[in-house]
């Protein structure tokens, strides 16, 4: 590998102990299970080759992180059968079974992906949007300033969302999973790089990425900050459950907007782009964590798989 410089498109997805590496033209799922290392490779099909429409900028953010939640749920479900069961696991319910028998494993894991999904992006939008709303809305008690309501469901979302992710990240299989989420990141450092994939390179970068998927998270929450800040403040909405319906409106924009500002950020290096990065390299704080040798030889693995056959085709 000629050591040369360059932003690749390739990302992954730290999995329960292993990693998902995307490429341009396919993906690979690499498990360390009890006999070793599993991998499964696929590839492609994107949903804007289909339709075109849906790849055009603002519209393409919603259609990309609703695809990638998809293939993320998969992959988890995947690398979960490789996971050791705790012993004395309880048995299907009746319930299960009977799923299990109408609807066959085939139709039953799709099932249970599409109810996965929808359950964790209404938990998000629920927890880190509609809730701060909610609690901002008392302070009308107090004072009738939509400034101040503003201000204070803006403190309020960053509040919860950073609450949440520091409490997530002291769980010990959790940690463990942001472990290979940093065996992720440092493995594409040093692809980037030019480097040799090898441990001992791979050891050396940084387990902080500017192109991570997890900050979209928070510039998400800082885009429809902004956002619902001015909307709120040119047009006042007195209920608190109308501006509710308001933010559920717009949150495509906002997945929309942010999508292309992380691409743009993630595109350009200069101090201006360094400088809007850094809220999503100090949340890595808590969501990557500094890896093992053998979680590194995993993410090396799903890299290798997915680097495309032509030059460049991967490049930023």
């Amino acid at each position: 590998m000629a050591n040369e410089q360059f932003k690749t498109t390739i990302g992954g997805q730290a999995l329960i102990e292993g990693i998902l590496m995307r490429g341009p033209e396919k993906q690979c799922i690499v498990v360390r299970g009890p006999e070793g290392l599993v991998v499964k490779e696929e590839k492609l099909k994107l949903i804007k080759d289909r339709y075109p429409l849906l790849g055009l900028p603002l519209i393409r953010g919603s259609v990309t992180f609703l695809d990638s939640m998809v293939k993320g749920v998969k992959a988890l479900m995947f690398s979960a059968d490789y996971f050791p069961e705790e012993a004395g696991a309880e048995e299907p319910s009746r319930f299960e079974q009977w799923l299990d028998k109408k609807l066959g494993n085939e139709k039953m894991e799709k099932a249970v992906i599409a109810l996965s999904v929808v359950m964790a992006v209404c938990f998000s939008i629920g927890l880190f949007m509609l809730l701060p709303t909610f609690l901002a809305s008392f302070v009308e008690r107090v004072t009738d300033s939509v400034l101040v309501r503003n201000l204070v469901d803006a403190v309020l979302r960053i509040a919860i969302f950073m609450t949440y992710m520091i409490a997530v990240s002291r769980m010990k299989d959790i940690r463990r999973t942001f472990s290979y989420h940093g065996a992720e990141h440092k493995t594409i450092f040093c692809y980037e790089k030019g480097l040799e994939l090898t441990v001992d390179n791979v050891r050396m970068q940084s387990k902080h990425h500017p192109r991570c998927g997890t900050s979209f998270l928070l510039i998400v929450i800082i885009v429809a900050i902004l956002i619902n800040t001015v909307i709120f403040s040119l047009f006042p909405v007195d209920n608190v459950f109308l501006r509710m319906l308001v933010q559920l409106l717009l949150l495509p924009l906002v997945v929309g907007i942010t999508y292309e500002f992380n691409r743009y950020v993630g595109g350009h290096d200069n101090p201006v782009t360094n400088f809007l990065a850094r809220p999503g390299l100090w949340m890595q704080n808590f969501t990557t964590f500094e890896p093992d040798d053998s979680m590194m030889e995993v993410a090396i693995e799903a890299l290798k798989r997915v680097i495309p056959a032509e030059k460049g085709k991967d490049q930023w």
